[in-house]
């Protein structure tokens, strides 16, 4: 029997708790003998990141114990915190004093690096019988001492500098003989997806000599990895695609590998992502992402075969041995971890979704609208619910997620998040913004100097679009994001009047002050989305949120840790004082001992609750599985907009 219930109020199984369970996230994954170990981030241990493995039994076992943590802070952003020997030797960074640290089964952690709190170490890899890292050294210079370093594992603590001079450093790939490092560096004031240089030298017991530039710095090369027989293999975007390109030992021009109007390639925000990796026969297994990501097999002839694969979002190819793969990634109802045989045939080896059964996802529909910069890309999923309807001739209120980077992407992939709204009538669009990966380099290229802009025209061209289409209640639509996806997020909201209600999660204000106060990384990331300082400060004032504060004019949730160093809450009290003093109705949520993304299980439980309240209290609708949210600073109506507190 189906009960007939106003969108937004309907019964749910899924809990916020359900959802936190659900969201761990996954760091990396190893081939070590005939078993699987990843890394995973553990919402109810406070976010610490594990290594861990299924047992034959089935069991899944911790091989990094509590409490010790595998988390790199190198780039502030980390990645590739841990990795192991085909034999089971743990290598890894622990979180509290960024050292790297040795682990054999049934043993206590050793350090391989000596005690340093400038010093920090990320982007694991173990290699032709080397621990490679990359090391970051914070002094009084304004750009830490980055190098590419071998790490002893005999506990001598002789680190060897292989690689320096410039200012960022990644992906190091160590030929199978040992003798040739192939590496990807870049310079401020570009950001990795801009431009990197690919190069190779020559390993010698003090370091790499005879640089060879492989690349040279006019696209964003990446991932270089060498193949059986000495070939060289990376990514590069010559065309306007990042594709495989393919070199010899001796440096012979590179040539393509089976081109494709698809993206083998991403964001280098982490450290040891990886998007293909080759096989013992020479073939290659390789992410292709146009929208939502796919997975292929490229023979060494060139023949793609596509794998099926039920992975459609942040898919990475974690590593091969033979013909065999591991895949991580986002499949609808799941994030997982998946073990890929020869034969194509796939098996989750460790997931993370709820128990719901496949009624509760929503079918993703791909949403194609034309904007003032081109076309914009998005994925709508609707409320989904299979024993409730909402009543005849009502739309849904829908919310907008907008995603970080802002270089970055979504797959269109309904998450524990997106299911815990769309199975209590709460629509939810996922906008690709230009700017975004996966749809090519002059997609990506739209956002160049116009991040204010094109971000807020695309999301609501898009939101608008869904109104157009009979499919989204247009007095009921808020917008959410993090982040960078913050900053669109209350850019939008002084910018257009699309929005009823808007959810800030550790979002960017004042542009200026992030491009002064913000980590190393990131301090000339605003040179290319806006313009560089001080030329361009009329720019940064015209277009931060902050200083246009008189244009709020509807409630606004504002989410914030307290130790997040890339966004400070100063950022996020600075709005909260500025819709005060206009009377508009907000909260401000400020979580203890949470960083620049949530991970705490309480944290993501609140956080998710909050948002479901709120989103109740300004669109009308009942939410009576939580917690009411106090709002200040004015009233709301069921459309959602404020209404100002007189005297």
């Amino acid at each position: 029997m189906t009960t007939i219930a106003p969108y937004g109020s309907w019964p749910s199984p899924l809990s916020a708790a359900d959802a936190s369970a659900s969201s761990g996230r996954f760091d990396g994954a190893r081939f070590v003998g005939d078993e699987v170990w990843w890394g995973e981030s553990l919402p109810a241990e406070a976010g610490r990141t594990s290594v861990r493995r299924r047992t034959a039994s089935g069991d899944i076992e911790d091989l990094l114990p509590a409490p010790w943590s595998a988390q790199s802070r190198v780039h502030e952003y980390g990645g590739g915190a841990w990795t192991a020997t085909p034999g089971g030797q743990l290598f890894f960074v622990e979180k509290s004093d960024q050292r790297v640290w040795s682990l054999l089964p049934g043993s206590e952690p050793v350090a391989l690096t000596p005690p340093d709190p400038a010093t920090r170490h990320g982007g694991l890899r173990w290699q032709a019988g080397t621990l490679l890292a990359i090391r970051e050294v914070h002094g009084d210079a304004p750009v830490p001492a980055r190098s590419i370093v071998s790490i002893p594992t005999d506990g001598s603590g002789d680190v060897v500098e292989l690689v320096s001079g410039s200012d960022f450093l990644a992906q190091p790939a160590l030929s199978p003989d040992g003798s040739t490092l192939a590496w990807v560096e870049w310079d401020h004031p570009d950001m990795p997806w801009d431009r990197t240089r690919l190069c190779t030298g020559s390993v010698t017991g003090s370091g790499v000599e005879g640089r060879t530039v492989v690349s040279d710095g006019e696209t964003s090369a990446l991932q270089p990895e060498w193949t059986a027989t000495g070939d060289l293999l990376f990514v590069d975007e010559p065309t306007g695609r990042w594709n495989l390109w393919r070199t010899d030992a001796a440096g012979s021009p590179a040539t393509p590998v089976a081109p494709a109007d698809a993206d083998t390639g991403g964001g280098l925000w982490v450290l040891g992502v990886r998007w293909f990796a080759p096989l013992a026969d020479g073939g290659v297994v390789a992410v292709r992402t146009n929208g939502s990501d796919a997975l292929v097999r490229i023979d060494r002839d060139g023949t793609a075969t596509p794998l099926a694969l039920p992975v459609r979002a942040r898919a990475l190819v974690e590593d091969a041995l033979g013909d065999r793969v591991i895949v991580s990634g986002a499949a609808p109802g799941v994030s997982g971890v998946w073990l890929v045989e020869a034969d194509g045939t796939s098996t989750l080896v460790r997931g993370s979704a709820s128990d719901l059964d496949a009624a509760w996802t929503p079918p993703v529909r791909e949403l194609t609208v034309p904007g003032r910069h081109g076309d914009v890309h998005a994925f709508d999923h609707p409320p989904t619910n299979p024993h409730v309807t909402a009543p005849e001739g009502e739309k849904p209120p829908y919310v907008v997620l907008v995603h970080g980077g802002p270089t970055a992407h979504v797959g269109g992939v309904a998450d524990s998040k997106t299911v815990y709204f769309t199975s209590r009538g709460i629509g939810v669009l996922e906008v690709n913004y230009g700017g975004s990966t996966g749809y090519g380099r002059a997609y990506r290229d739209r956002l160049k100097g116009q991040w204010g802009v094109v971000d807020v025209d695309d999301v609501a061209a898009a939101a608008a679009g869904l109104v157009e289409a009979g499919r989204a209640d247009g007095a009921r639509i808020a917008i959410e994001g993090g982040s960078a996806g913050g900053w669109t997020v209350l850019a939008a909201l002084v910018g257009t009047d699309v929005f009823a209600a808007g959810i800030s999660r550790y979002g960017v204000g004042d542009a200026r002050t992030l491009a002064t106060d913000t980590h190393d990384f990131e301090a000339r990331y605003l040179d290319g989305l806006i313009g560089p300082l001080p030329d361009a400060e009329e720019l940064y004032l015209e277009r931060s949120p902050l200083s246009r504060t008189e244009n709020f004019r509807v409630p606004v949730l504002l989410l914030q840790g307290d130790q997040d160093e890339v966004v400070p809450p100063s950022q996020a009290e600075a709005i909260r004082d500025a819709l005060a003093a206009r009377g508009i109705p907000h909260a401000y949520v400020l979580y203890e001992g949470e960083g620049h993304g949530f991970r705490r299980a309480e944290t993501i439980v609140h956080s998710l609750e909050s948002e479901l309240a709120f989103l109740g209290q300004v669109f009308g609708f009942d939410t009576p599985d939580v917690a009411p949210v106090a709002l200040e600073g004015g009233s709301t109506d069921a459309a959602g907009r404020g209404a100002a507190q007189t005297a």
